[in-house]
């Protein structure tokens, strides 16, 4: 079988991708038919499609994904930390949009309050990811993970409780519609309720075979007290500094 050369680097090719670069063996000469279909529409298809399989993934198998991306498994996935910036991008607009509609006069004191989550709310969830992670990797140890794999699953863990922010906002925004309001604070309620529960939720699906039930409770139930204790100590030392 004649090899062809890769128009990207020269080398031969013999498979769909060249072994040298990655190029499509099958690159031709750009035509407006190829523009649209393949450069425009694909590359728009292919991010999208990843994209919204990740958070799928996020929200419905956080732990699994996070032990799969570890033992890599992860061109199906979107890269774990342009998905968290993505994520912060949309919850800043969500939370700006819902402040700019919300009519209601705000006092002075709560205010404030809003003024230091919106100045610090980055650096306190990003925070959490070190957090999780070392706090997890003290207590999972008969995982035999390494700190940098902890990290990946706290990442996993945190786009899973950006999404449900963000799903959050999008209640909030609705509950100004007041013939709706009372429904939509019930689901509101079960959100707030459903992202304080994530990080148990990500590694109870991550670690639920290597554990029973009641050593991963314990292990839990002290995860969730280091990072109450953790996360009042940090809002604490900012609040001061603000």
């Amino acid at each position: 079988m004649t090899k062809k050369s890769c128009l990207n680097c020269g080398h031969k090719v013999s498979g769909e991708f060249c072994s040298h670069c990655g190029q499509k063996s099958d690159t031709t000469r750009i035509t407006l038919h190829s523009l649209i279909k393949s450069d425009i529409l694909g590359s728009i298809w292919h991010v999208e499609s990843k994209f919204f399989r990740t958070l799928k993934h996020v929200l419905l198998n956080p732990g699994k994904m996070a032990m799969d991306y570890i033992s890599g498994k992860r061109i199906t996935y979107y890269n774990l930390f342009s998905l968290l910036l993505i994520l912060f991008g949309f919850n800043a607009l969500a939370l700006h949009f819902y402040l700019d509609l919300e009519p209601k006069e705000i006092p002075a004191e709560s205010s404030k309050i809003i003024d230091f989550f919106s100045q610090y709310s980055k650096t306190i969830l990003f925070v959490l990811i070190p957090i999780l992670a070392l706090n997890a990797w003290i207590l999972f140890k008969r995982i035999k993970l390494n700190l940098a794999e902890h990290i990946i699953i706290a990442s996993v863990s945190l786009s899973g409780i950006l999404t449900l922010l963000l799903l959050d906002d999008g209640i909030s925004i609705i509950s100004l519609y007041k013939p709706i309001s009372k429904i939509i604070n019930v689901l509101d309620k079960i959100l707030v309720f459903a992202i304080l529960l994530f990080p148990a939720f990500t590694y109870y699906n991550a670690f639920k075979a290597s554990y029973s039930k009641s050593g991963l409770l314990w292990r839990l139930l002290v995860f969730y007290t280091l990072l109450g204790i953790e996360i009042v100590a940090i809002i604490i030392l900012l609040y001061k500094i603000f």
